[in-house]
């Protein structure tokens, strides 16, 4: 079964481009060329439907650049985590935005005694549209000090020590955790039921604190326009996009992903079709 919200969508996305949704004409002015379209959907979560939107998102980010080096800073949340996000989206995803950002900030304050700025994008899947919830963070080499008065610059090619931020980092998204869990704002389904007990969640929380996680911070972009190229390839995108599907026989879908584990290398993954739509609308 899937809810009134899914079920909106997948009809978006069957009628996408379809005389169910009525068509129009396109004109060529310099030669005259015509030609009749298909009208879209423009869906959110239409793989054929961001590309407009990107490019304006990406055009609106445009006027907030800085002419500086900038760094990519990717947040994860464990994968003990997953059920529990499942369950908890908007507050524990709330809850990523909040413990990362802080974070940044607490150490443009301590290192580089100013504000520092960041803009953050959301991905909560990987290549196999599993759940991977992480962020993804454009930092502007420097922080803004002296009542924005002055800006004082990090290292060409070094932001922050990743041990650092992920210690932080997983300080206080932790705490908020245990925050929402005594506020008993936490919903526990079928795969979490076992955390609900006081003793449970400590527990929980305890395997948690001991666990590495990872941040890390790759080495700065060449420039302003390098760094919205590769912003825009991270906002706007929906589970999987159309070029990396490859066909359907016997109710078995075959599509490309990228095998982070063995060198970024191209493969290929299969899946029955229940289950590749089950994890499309998760």
């Amino acid at each position: 079964s899937v809810s009134p919200f899914e079920q909106r969508i997948i009809d978006d996305l069957i009628a996408c481009r379809t005389a169910s949704l009525g068509g129009h004409l396109e004109h060529c002015a310099q030669c005259g060329f015509e030609r009749h379209a298909y009208n879209s959907c423009r869906n959110p979560h239409c793989p054929k439907c961001q590309s407009v939107t990107k490019m304006r998102w990406v055009e609106a980010r445009r006027a907030e650049l800085l002419t500086t080096p900038y760094f990519h800073t990717v947040v994860t949340l464990p994968h003990e985590l997953n059920p529990l996000v499942l369950a908890n989206k908007r507050l524990l995803l709330g809850q990523l935005f909040r413990s990362a950002s802080a974070t940044l900030l607490d150490f443009g304050q301590r290192r580089l005694g100013g504000q520092l700025g960041a803009t953050m994008v959301l991905h909560s899947w990987d290549q196999l549209l599993k759940p991977h919830f992480h962020l993804h963070a454009l930092v502007p080499g420097g922080a803004l000090a002296d009542e924005k008065q002055t800006w004082n610059p990090t290292s060409a090619t070094f932001l922050f020590p990743v041990k650092a931020l992920s210690t932080v980092f997983r300080a206080k998204y932790l705490d908020g955790l245990k925050q929402l869990y005594a506020e008993q704002a936490l919903r526990f389904t079928d795969a979490t039921i076992g955390l609900e007990a006081p003793k449970a969640f400590d527990t929980f929380i305890k395997r948690l604190r001991s666990k590495k996680w990872i941040v890390y911070a790759k080495p700065p972009f060449g420039g302003p326009e390098q760094t919205l190229s590769y912003l825009g390839r991270y906002t706007h995108r929906v589970a999987i996009s159309n070029h990396r599907l490859l066909d359907m026989q016997d109710d078995q879908v075959r599509f490309t992903f990228r095998n982070r584990q063995h060198g970024d290398r191209s493969e290929i993954a299969q899946l029955d079709a229940h289950t590749f739509i089950k994890r499309f609308l998760m």
